[in-house]
């Protein structure tokens, strides 16, 4: 994941004073252990701040609103004590130049969000923001920099180098000992402290200077038309010169944007630097983003917006990542076990299939006693019925009456066994579909595209939850913000098909929406979605219509990888939900079979 570096953080920051400096603090809300959203409102707007101390997407950029559920988190509560109803008048930041008087060290990622009680009068509160790594953090000191509280404490056992901790001084970060990037360092100078150990160029620019970052070099030194990995002592003039040229480029960026702001900016100033607007470009690159314009495939609408985005989808993505592997090994488990007690059902009640033979030769030893010898291990008599001869194993300390009994006790044994196992085995036989029906759904859920998809997943974590499949240890509040919502295709003639992606979604459409005119379809006994074709009244679906419903309903089935599927489909009234029958249960009456294909199926997704 990119890091935001003392490039994008500069850029950030330019757009918050720029649009944010004044703005009201209303709200302050902890989103999880490492993220606080701050609601700010100036005279034309309203948003929320995101602020992140996480090891791998520090960040401060205009986010998204916050969900609906109670914050219960300590640091956001003493923030809300100490800053609400304050303003936010200034956000000052490390500078780029060394001579510039600054409480924070030149180049160090951390800004300083003061507070007061109107625009104008003097800080009352310092939020100083720390983007280092792992060692990110987010500090709240008074006016007498004495810390009030941190996200997270720092005491002499975990770091002896800087301790952070409630009512001690607030200390910077400890300066970095690289060179500090000047414009008035001239080519020559440059170019020898790089070139003095011949090495890869992204290395010998990381080791020199400070404010680089891997991904910044990297589009520096392509964007200058080179090989972050080309040797030092291989490079021509020219390429020198190249990329002297963007490396000033990013310098006189950056300069440029610091001094062209102040804590409080006039409207005069708003206004020119939203008609200018050249400082920064922000972008998306194959790799990741860049605010300068190098290598960008798609230009972003601000610094924020690309932030944000960025860093929600790569959070997102890995948090995908971890439930749905969570929840695959979890389903794989249980799934094993349930299917080792179903065979092993099934065997008992095999074997309780042998109860009447048992009888039969019961009947048989005891009808023929007179043919019992002692000391025999088995006899052969002639069935009842039949005429055939029957073997049948004796007990030889056993005479034949007491045998006879010893096979009538085993019968009523294996007899008392079938009624005990039936319904131990249908419940089993009950678990197993149910989970495979999980397992379809997680299945089609294979990878991570947009939020709906992480809500979708959470939903299916929160209902094997609710059944009791998964622990919840964090005793997670329920969300209860709009849930996510299904799959929407429209077929050749026009109609909306609808399909579920958990079983949330499954019994919302089969019944909750569905309407007296529409068509439900499912896979024929196999594991899937459930889908529901919207018909409107005196309309009548074509058969290319019920053919692409039942394309994709196989395609989001347990058996999209089969070349045919039967697929059922009915009116909604037909179906119902077994008395107790867990989510995304239904069963069905007066269907019509028509044959899938899951291969055509994917060609309507493209």
């Amino acid at each position: 994941m990119q890091l935001v570096d003392f490039t994008t953080l500069t850029a950030a920051c330019s757009e918050l004073r720029a649009e944010w400096i004044p703005a009201r603090l209303e709200q302050v809300y902890q989103r999880d252990r490492f993220t606080i959203s701050i609601a700010l409102r100036t005279l034309k707007r309203r948003s929320w701040l995101t602020v992140s101390w996480h090891p791998q997407a520090a960040r401060v950029c205009i986010g998204d609103p916050p969900p609906r559920t109670p914050d219960t988190f300590t640091f956001s509560d003493q923030l809300r004590h100490q800053l609400g109803g304050f303003a936010l008048v200034a956000i000052e930041a490390s500078s780029a130049d060394a001579n510039t008087p600054s409480a924070i060290a030149p180049w160090e990622r951390v800004i300083d969000l003061q507070f007061a009680k109107r625009p104008g009068d003097p800080a009352i509160w310092h939020l100083y923001v720390e983007i280092m790594g792992k060692y990110s953090n987010v500090i709240l000191t008074g006016a007498d920099n004495l810390i009030v509280t941190a996200a997270h404490q720092v005491n002499a056992q975990q770091s002896s180098v800087r301790t952070i901790l409630t009512g001690q001084p607030y200390e910077s970060p400890p300066a970095l000992t690289a060179t500090i990037p000047t414009l008035s360092e001239s080519q020559e100078r440059w170019q020898e402290r790089l070139s003095l150990i011949p090495a890869a160029l992204r290395r010998q620019m990381l080791k020199n200077y400070r404010g680089l970052s891997p991904a910044l070099v990297v589009s520096m030194v392509q964007a200058a038309g080179l090989d972050p990995e080309q040797s030092t002592d291989t490079l021509p003039q020219s390429d020198w010169n190249a990329l002297f040229l963007r490396w000033q480029e990013w310098l006189q960026a950056i300069l440029k944007s610091q001094s062209s702001q102040s804590a409080i900016p006039s409207p005069t100033t708003l206004v020119t630097q939203k008609e200018t607007g050249t400082v920064f470009h922000p972008g998306w690159t194959p790799e990741g983003y860049n605010v300068l314009g190098w290598g960008i495939v798609k230009p972003a609408e601000s610094v924020q917006e690309l932030l944000n985005r960025y860093y929600t989808d790569r959070l997102n993505q890995q948090e995908f990542n971890q439930i749905h592997h969570q929840l695959s090994q979890k389903l794989n488990n249980v799934l094993e076990k349930l299917r080792l007690k179903a065979s092993t059902f099934t065997e008992r009640l095999q074997q309780s299939d042998q109860a009447d033979q048992y009888r039969q030769q019961a009947d048989l030893l005891m009808a023929y006693l007179q043919n019992w010898e002692p000391g025999m291990k088995s006899i052969d008599l002639n069935d009842f019925d039949t005429d055939k001869p029957v073997t049948i194993p004796l007990d030889p300390e056993k005479n034949a009456v007491q045998n006879a009994q010893s096979l009538y006790k085993r019968h009523q044994k294996l007899k008392r066994a079938r009624s005990a196992v039936e319904p131990l085995l249908n419940e089993v036989q009950t678990e197993i579909d149910y989970l495979e029906q999980v397992e379809a759904s997680l299945t089609q859920l294979d990878s991570y595209d947009d939020p709906e998809d992480l809500q979708t997943l959470l939903e299916i974590r929160d209902e094997l939850i609710q059944q009791q499949y998964l622990q919840d240890p964090d005793n997670r509040i329920r969300r209860d913000e709009e849930g996510s919502h299904p799959y929407r295709y429209q077929t050749p003639s026009g109609f909306e098909l609808l399909i579920g992606r958990n079983n949330r979604q499954n019994d919302q459409l089969t019944f909750r929406m569905a309407g007296d005119y529409d068509l439900w379809f499912h896979t024929q006994e196999i594991p899937g979605s459930h889908g529901l074709l919207r018909v409107a009244p005196g309309s009548v679906p074509e058969e290319a219509d019920l053919q692409f419903a039942a394309d994709l309903i196989s395609y989001y089935s347990r058996a999209r990888q089969s070349d045919r599927v039967p697929v059922v489909y009915t009116e909604p009234k037909h179906v119902y939900k077994p008395k107790g029958a867990k989510p995304g249960i239904a069963i069905y009456k007066q269907e019509r079979i028509i044959w899938g294909s899951p291969q055509t199926g994917i060609n309507y997704l493209r």
